[in-house]
């Protein structure tokens, strides 16, 4: 492995890039949860707020602490971001029916699935949105 990439800010930036993904899966995987079981509400439609909450958290703390050098956002980068987290939420979505419906997995195990998928989008595009 190169060491001077294990030193460079883009690594620590990747990890914690990972420590709030994680956060925020919780968040996502917990109310997904909790919604579905205890508050009876479909599957599709738990993922979906739990999700969208989920990229309300990650927003924020991305911004202020994964890409340190973000600065002020500007329209244009709130757009992007807004954006590709819309584009994320069709592929959850999109993964949670297929995975449910089609492949007959239960629906935890799908969003397990489904966030392994919209993880890698979920960098490149928020980097770009939250950086400019």
């Amino acid at each position: 492995m190169n060491l001077s990439f294990v030193k460079s800010e883009r690594f620590r930036e990747i990890e914690r890039f990972i420590i709030v993904g994680g956060l925020s899966f919780l968040i996502d995987y917990g109310l997904l949860f909790a919604l579905t079981e205890f508050v009876g509400i479909n599957y599709l439609y738990s993922s979906g707020i739990s999700f969208v909450v989920s990229v309300i958290f990650n927003y924020i703390l991305c911004v202020k602490y994964v890409f340190k050098k973000a600065g002020k956002q500007s329209f244009r980068q709130r757009v992007l971001f807004i954006g590709s987290s819309i584009i994320g939420l069709f592929l959850n979505q999109f993964c949670m029916w297929i995975g449910v419906e089609f492949l007959k997995l239960h629906y935890m195990l799908t969003k397990i699935l489904a966030t392994a998928i919209v993880t890698f989008w979920n960098y490149v595009m928020k980097r770009k949105a939250v950086m400019g």
